[in-house]
């Protein structure tokens, strides 16, 4: 059975044994431990035509990788450009197209930016690693905010973002526009500590008239809680057609307009708040000035 002068004798009889082997359900790694043979262009010759068993057939997935592989290497890609589409290592695809021609030697200016540009992805992809890191790190930071924090937190995120009083058009009343989530949940914890009522405020969604607004109103009532009958009427805003718009997607939701009903005491208390804190930060400063 086994060669002599470095060949195989009595082919048939491998054969049968070999295909009887595969029949029975094992892999050609063990048909080849069981066999002897270590040749394996003979150990695929030997079960030609028989199928491997289901246990040995890789899952949907990476038959699909092995298929677009395959193609990529017909149309001219090589081992390199289709390691960047797929994401798969080199060897997979090796053996994957090892029986399909080589294509033409790629150009060098070509290698030279698929280099380049898996080494900016490389890049990117570490950087993204530590953006995430240290986000997480200032988050852990913050840890519990007590009563006060959250009061001068909303006072200040207020003054900042909410609809002030001006002289020539007096507005003595508590609206918050925002188009980030955690902004009006922050918003809506500060008026909570206020002992503001819900009941007291009014809601009303922002959003460009090429949007979806029914879905902006749904994601909206589901960021503050509430049912959409306690929305106010849509605004849509015009588009302009010399202006690029970058808000677009499914990720654009508009902006979320929050009014508080009977609220002028409440804003000239905010305004006071402000200013006493502006006062408590920079009173000292004033002092150790020469």
């Amino acid at each position: 059975m086994a060669h002599a002068s470095g060949k195989y004798a009595d082919f048939e009889g491998l054969r049968e044994r070999a295909v009887a082997l595969r029949r029975a359900g094992l892999s050609l790694r063990r048909i080849r431990d069981e066999l002897k043979i270590h040749n394996n262009d003979l150990l695929h010759r030997l079960v030609k035509g028989e199928p491997p068993p289901e246990w040995t057939k890789r899952p949907r997935a990476r038959d699909d990788l092995r298929e677009r592989a395959r193609e990529l290497r017909l149309q001219g890609w090589t081992y390199d450009r289709i390691q960047a589409e797929l994401g798969c290592s080199k060897g997979s695809i090796s053996l994957w197209v090892r029986d399909l021609p080589k294509p033409d030697r790629r150009d060098p200016a070509e290698q030279a930016k698929l280099a380049a540009r898996k080494r900016w992805e490389h890049e990117l992809a570490v950087r993204e690693r530590q953006r995430q890191r240290t986000k997480a790190a200032a988050a852990q930071e913050i840890g519990e905010l007590s009563d006060r924090d959250l009061f001068l937190t909303g006072v200040a995120l207020y003054w900042a973002e909410g609809t002030k009083d001006k002289p020539h058009a007096r507005r003595e009343r508590i609206a918050f526009v925002n188009s980030d989530p955690g902004m009006i949940r922050l918003f809506l914890a500060w008026l909570d500590l206020l002992e503001v009522e819900r009941e007291r405020v009014a809601y009303r969604v922002m959003i460009h008239e090429s949007a979806d607004a029914e879905a902006a109103e749904r994601y909206w009532a589901g960021v503050v809680r509430a049912d959409r009958s306690a929305f106010g009427r849509t605004t849509l805003k015009r588009h302009n057609p010399r202006t690029v718009r970058k808000n677009t997607g499914d990720d654009y939701h508009g902006c979320l307009v929050l009014t508080v009903r009977q609220s002028a005491e409440l804003y000239r208390r905010v305004e006071g708040w402000w200013y006493g804190i502006v006062g408590a930060a920079t009173a000292s400063d004033l002092q150790n000035r020469t």
